[in-house]
C-alpha cells in the first residue's frame, strides 16, 4: 500500500499507547507554558523573602514589647542643668524585696530591711566622637548630702530613695543626671544565668563569707550567685571598697558584652529569659524612653571597649568620720577636673585622667 500524500504521517496502531507525530495532544496531558515553572519558584522564593522579612521585624519587636512591659518605674530626677551628651546614673541596689527565703539564702543577701545601694555608677555618652565614660563612685565616699549634712553617698540612697542619691550626684559633681538606672540583688543574677553565665577573671583568690564567695584566682565561667557575691565582696579585698568597684565594672562590661553578642541575639531561648528577667529587676526615671534606654545598652558596651574609658573618682584615701564610720575622700582637685571635663562633654580628657589611675 502507498503512503498517504500531503507528507501525512500514519497514525498509531490502536492502543498503542504512542501519539503519532505531530498529533495533537488529547486532554489528559495539557502542555505547560515554558515560563511557568520559572514564574512558579520565583513566587515561592518571594514568599520566603517575605516571611523572612516579617521575622525580622516581628522578632526585635516582640523582644522590645517583653522588655518594655517588665521595666519598674520610679521618679527619680527633677529639674537638673542641662550637659551636652547623655549621662546615666547607674544604681546597683540591695533591696531584699520580693525575694523568697530561698533566694535570700542562695543569694546570700541576709535578712537587713530596706535598701541601700554597693554600686553607683555614672555612664556618660558623648555627643561627639568622643570615648564613653563609665566612672564609678566608691559608696562610701564622704560627701554632702542635701538637707542631711556629711555622710557616705549610699546612705543618701537609704534616707531619700533614688530621686536624694541623683541630687547628692548631681550636687557634689557638677554633672546633670539625664536618666536613672537600678538593678537589684535578683535582677543582677537571673541576667547573668539568663545569658549563661560571665567570664571573671580575679587577680588573687577570693573567699568572703559575708558575699558567699570562695574562688581560685584566674579566668573562670561564673554563673548568677558567683557573679554576685563577686560584685559584692570587699572585707576580703585589701582595697576594700576601691577594689569592689573595679569589679563591679568588669562585671557590668561581660553581662552586657554576653547579652549583646550574635550567639545570644539569635537564640530567642536566651534573648526573651533576658529581656524578661534583664527589664522586671530594671527601675527607671518615669521619663525614660526606649531610645534612651537602647542608648544605654550602647553605651555600657562602647564604654567596655577599647575605645572606651572606665575609671573610679580619684581619691587621697580613706579617714573615720563620727557617726559615719570608715569613709573614702575624693582627691579634690583631681575629681574637680574630671567632674568639669565630664560636664563639659570632654571625655578625650578624661582619658588621661583614667590613664593615670592605671598607673
Amino acid at each position: 500500500m502507498l503512503p498517504q500524500s500531503g507528507g501525512r504521517a500514519p497514525d498509531a496502531p490502536p492502543g498503542s499507547g504512542v501519539r503519532a507525530p505531530g498529533a495533537p495532544s488529547g486532554p489528559g496531558a495539557p502542555t505547560r507554558p515554558a515560563g511557568a515553572a520559572t514564574s512558579g519558584r520565583r513566587r515561592r522564593g518571594l514568599r520566603w523573602v517575605a516571611l523572612v522579612v516579617v521575622l525580622l521585624v516581628a522578632y526585635p519587636l516582640a523582644l522590645l514589647a517583653v522588655a518594655w512591659t517588665s521595666l519598674n518605674r520610679t521618679a527619680a530626677l527633677g529639674d537638673s542643668a542641662a550637659t551636652p551628651g547623655r549621662t546615666y546614673l547607674v544604681v546597683g541596689s540591695d533591696s531584699r524585696a520580693g525575694l523568697t527565703a530561698a533566694q535570700r539564702k542562695a543569694l546570700r543577701t541576709g535578712t537587713t530591711a530596706g535598701q541601700r545601694t554597693d554600686t553607683i555608677l555614672l555612664l556618660h555618652v558623648p555627643s561627639g566622637r568622643g570615648p564613653t565614660v563609665l566612672m564609678s563612685v566608691p559608696r562610701d565616699s564622704y560627701v554632702d548630702i542635701p538637707g542631711h549634712g556629711k555622710g557616705k553617698i549610699n546612705s543618701a540612697f537609704s534616707i531619700g530613695g533614688a530621686a536624694l542619691l541623683a541630687r547628692t550626684v548631681e550636687q557634689n559633681t557638677g554633672i546633670g543626671v539625664d536618666d536613672y538606672v537600678e538593678i537589684g540583688f535578683a535582677g543582677f543574677a537571673g541576667m547573668v544565668d539568663a545569658v549563661g553565665g560571665v567570664r571573671i577573671c580575679p587577680k588573687r583568690a577570693i573567699n568572703d563569707r559575708r558575699a558567699g564567695l570562695d574562688i581560685a584566682k584566674g579566668c573562670q565561667q561564673a554563673m548568677g550567685a558567683t557573679a554576685l557575691g563577686y560584685a559584692r565582696a570587699r572585707y576580703s579585698d585589701p582595697r576594700g571598697d576601691l577594689g569592689r568597684v573595679e569589679r563591679q565594672r568588669e562585671l557590668l562590661a561581660a553581662i552586657v558584652t554576653k547579652a549583646t553578642s550574635p550567639a545570644t541575639l539569635v537564640n530567642p531561648l536566651r534573648t526573651f529569659p533576658l529581656a524578661r528577667s534583664g527589664a522586671g529587676a530594671l527601675t527607671v526615671d518615669s521619663s525614660t524612653g526606649p531610645l534612651a534606654l537602647a542608648r544605654f545598652v550602647l553605651g555600657m558596651k562602647a564604654s567596655s571597649g577599647s575605645s572606651g574609658v572606665s575609671l573610679t573618682v580619684p581619691v587621697r584615701g580613706t579617714a573615720n568620720r563620727a557617726g559615719s564610720g570608715s569613709v573614702v575622700l575624693w582627691d579634690t582637685t583631681r575629681a574637680t577636673a574630671v567632674f568639669a571635663a565630664i560636664a563639659r562633654d570632654d571625655t578625650t580628657a578624661v582619658r588621661a585622667y583614667a590613664a593615670q589611675q592605671k598607673q
